[in-house]
């Protein structure tokens, strides 16, 4: 088991489903993940699993899974058809999709558990998103950008700032290419989300090079 992320945003359900789809790359074929982030828990919205990629997701139906979804040519989708004796209203992760999860991982799903669906429900758009989606505790911010430009700069928090390949290059707030692949806005030694009043949903653009 790994926590790969227990400090996703707040109610962010497109940001984290921006998340979760770079982070899912950097795990086996195999992995099972049990995703969270359900503003909508104990509503009307579904709770399915997702097969993408030979990777396996579960958690709401509300388009947090839809990335991965979207961005893989085999998938597979099921709605969760069991309930255990006591489901809380607020509390589907450690209630519904943890033993979920947790059986797909043992690969002892038991019968009649998962029942097949077309797709999820809930499908969000399948493009970069143009703002910041997550700030870790040295205040780099990571965008939702995945293609990174050489030599052009990045407009964000009311400034232009320019690509550095390391933190010991830049002498100012620069962006790079992080390792999840994913546009990411840093400092050297300093937070950049303080210096530029940065917060998730911030919007980040890219310019032209003048050079």
């Amino acid at each position: 088991m790994i926590d790969a992320l227990h400090d996703a945003p707040d109610f962010g359900v497109e940001p984290a489903a921006h998340l979760l789809s770079a982070l899912a790359a950097e795990y086996p074929r195999d992995a099972v993940f049990l995703a969270v982030v359900d503003p909508g828990v104990g509503g009307k919205r579904d709770a399915i699993v997702v097969e993408a990629g030979g990777q396996r997701f579960v958690g709401p139906d509300n388009g947090l899974l839809s990335l991965a979804w979207r961005r893989s040519r085999r998938r597979r989708c099921w709605r969760i058809r069991w309930r255990p004796r006591r489901l809380t209203t607020s509390f589907h992760g450690r209630d519904l999709f943890a033993p979920v999860a947790a059986a797909l991982a043992a690969k002892r799903v038991p019968r009649g558990w998962l029942e097949k669906k077309n797709q999820p429900d809930t499908l969000l758009a399948d493009r970069d998103l143009a703002a910041v989606i997550y700030i870790d505790h040295y205040g780099n911010a990571v965008t939702g950008l995945r293609t990174s430009r050489n030599g052009a700069r990045l407009r964000v928090g009311g400034r232009s700032v320019e690509f550095a390949p390391t933190f010991e290059k830049a002498k100012s707030p620069f962006w790079y290419e992080n390792s999840m692949g994913l546009v990411e806005i840093a400092a050297p030694r300093a937070s950049a989300a303080k210096l530029l009043r940065l917060k998730v949903g911030s919007p980040v653009a890219w310019q032209r090079s003048t050079r």
